[in-house]
């Protein structure tokens, strides 16, 4: 069984019913924040994202798939400053309000599964952690909005896909060259 962890996570490993998540302090920003200068959003998240930061539609493909992200700067080291510089009013995507958890394909023998596994960051399953769940695996009321979020985020990043495979198959995103203050071109 192979699980890939998304872009910035570490390693994730499945959540089971009896672990015990340390979980962040709420509107805390995951380490990773302080490496990257975007992260991904969500079709659903395009408005409010893009009254605090710009959005991008970034190609690794020569145009044939985009992924939609909230551009926080224009350099390799200008990364999301802190919450508490953000201020308390700034949009925080469902992208990173959801860490530690995800959720994650799963491939067994080279196949894809299609159904997804719900995850977590490796390093938050910790014995003084919080349960997510009572002994007979019912949900503590913890978990649900977690939970809910998961499921609402990994339904609107299909719509996200599909609206980005309308907008390449209609060629209407142009690529645009940025170039660093370094005078190297990045894309």
């Amino acid at each position: 069984m192979q699980i890939n962890p998304p872009f910035g996570y570490s390693e994730i490993v499945p959540l089971r019913k009896d672990q015990k998540v340390r979980l962040p302090a709420p509107g805390a920003l995951p380490e990773f924040c302080r490496r990257v200068n975007a992260v991904p959003i969500s079709y659903s998240e395009f408005g409010v994202a893009c009254r605090d930061y710009p959005l991008a539609f970034i190609t690794t493909d020569r145009g044939r798939t985009f992924i939609r992200s909230e551009f926080w700067g224009d350099r390799r080291r200008e990364s999301v400053p802190s919450r508490r510089s953000m201020g308390r009013s700034v949009y925080l995507p469902a992208y990173l309000r959801r860490y530690p958890f995800c959720m994650a394909r799963v491939t067994l023998d080279s196949v894809e599964q299609a159904d997804r596994l719900i995850c977590v960051e490796k390093t938050f399953l910790s014995d003084d952690g919080e349960r997510m769940f009572d002994d007979k695996g019912t949900a503590f009321p913890r978990w649900q909005p977690i939970e809910k979020l998961l499921q609402e985020y990994e339904t609107d990043l299909e719509r996200g896909r599909e609206m980005c495979a309308i907008l390449a198959d209609y060629a209407l995103l142009e690529p645009l060259r940025c170039r660093p203050r370094s005078g190297k071109a990045a894309q």
